[in-house]
């Protein structure tokens, strides 16, 4: 698995976006990432998401996608969502299960409402239609510190807005360490992704998914709150609905059996 394991880049207008693919399946699966992309892309990443992701890899070629490096100016969510359909396109990946969290649900959305044909399942973890106020405090928050190029602000704030219980102590003895990696952060890149947040809105649109979508929230979210998740739940008619309760924002990486539960709904 970890020898297809390969990282890669695809020209776009004058930048290019990075990703990684992985896995020896006949069915492709795209995972898109959330707003902690701005800072770092997956470049490199390849062997990493690929032992995090191997649940994934005899069933599936998976690809995960950034932004384009150079993120221009007002770039929307659905902005985003057309550049990863070039990308597929360019790629010859003709269907794909789709899996986006947070930011990356939002830009998932789009990917379905725009480009149905090529969406057989999607999967929106910790996501909204639309801003709320949890969310708009939050990356409120954020932007905040990265216009005063506090990288381990936004982490540690994001720590703790994340995770719950013994992972996030955990978490917390590793906070004298996050100032160290955040030299070269690219603040203004992650700046622009997280105003397409604030400006993200889907919400009269998603009445163009159709097809079988999987929402997952979890109760305890402080970054961008649940209420989201039954909303798009009432408005994509054809979803189904899990809410993970004691977790919260980061339930991606903290709840053993979220791997798992994404794969089964997959396989149904």
């Amino acid at each position: 698995m970890f020898k297809k394991a390969k990282n890669s880049s695809i020209k776009i207008d004058n930048t290019n976006t990075y990703y990684i693919s992985f896995g020896k399946g006949d069915k492709n699966l795209i995972i898109i990432p959330g707003l902690g992309e701005g800072f770092k892309s997956v470049k490199g990443l390849a062997i990493p998401l690929a032992i995090m992701y191997k649940k994934f890899a005899k069933d599936y070629k998976v690809y995960c996608f950034s932004r384009r490096t150079d993120i221009p100016d007002n770039f929307s969510t659905e902005d985003m969502a057309n550049d990863i359909i070039n990308h597929m396109k360019e790629l010859n990946i003709d269907k794909a299960d789709i899996v986006g969290v947070s930011q990356g649900g939002m830009i998932a959305q789009y990917i379905a409402i725009n480009a149905p044909d090529l969406v057989n399942k999607l999967i929106l973890v910790v996501t909204v239609a639309r801003p709320n106020n949890i969310l708009v405090e939050s990356v409120n928050t954020w932007i905040d510190m990265a216009k005063h190029n506090d990288y381990r602000g936004v982490m540690i704030d994001t720590a703790e807005r994340s995770y719950t219980g013994k992972y996030l102590n955990k978490s917390r003895k590793l906070y004298g360490f996050i100032g160290k990696f955040g030299k070269k952060a690219n603040y203004e890149r992650f700046i622009k992704q997280a105003n397409a947040c604030l400006n993200h809105n889907s919400y009269d649109k998603l009445n163009r998914i159709t097809c079988p979508t999987l929402i997952i929230g979890a109760d305890q979210d402080k970054a961008l709150g649940i209420e989201g998740s039954y909303e798009l739940h009432e408005k994509i008619t054809s979803s189904e609905l899990y809410i993970y309760k004691g977790y919260s924002h980061g339930v991606y990486e903290q709840a053993k059996d979220f791997n798992k539960r994404i794969k089964d709904y997959l396989k149904k």
